[in-house]
């Protein structure tokens, strides 16, 4: 999952460290750590999101999702992809292409 520079300063906010939920990649992007299988994020004896009220983007729009051959999809892999109306995939699809274009020019601008 991509995080924006304000995804990551909400998360600060509420008082976890970037250092601990970040991975930043080769191509300067910041994705959304994982430990095992799960988000950083997730508790699974409580089978629930730790932040879910300052979600980043991506989180709140899934399982819309960018795909680099297919363009904007509901993801597969998740198990309520059947409830994504074409409607709803058209709304957050415009909404995701936009964070998508935003989290690159942030990359873009800082490495300048």
């Amino acid at each position: 999952m991509l995080l924006s520079k304000e995804d990551i300063e909400r998360l600060e906010r509420v008082g976890f460290s970037r250092e601990d939920f970040t991975v930043t990649c080769e191509d300067g992007l910041t994705r959304l750590r994982n430990v095992g299988e799960w988000c950083y994020f997730y508790n699974p004896a409580e089978k629930k999101c730790q932040v879910y009220e300052d979600r980043p983007l991506g989180c709140l729009l899934y399982p819309v999702v960018y795909s680099i051959d297919e363009g904007v999809i509901a993801d597969e892999l998740c198990p309520m992809t059947h409830t994504v109306s074409k409607h709803e995939l058209k709304i957050k699809g415009k909404i995701l292409l936009k964070h998508l274009k935003g989290i690159t020019s942030e990359v873009a601008s800082s490495s300048i």
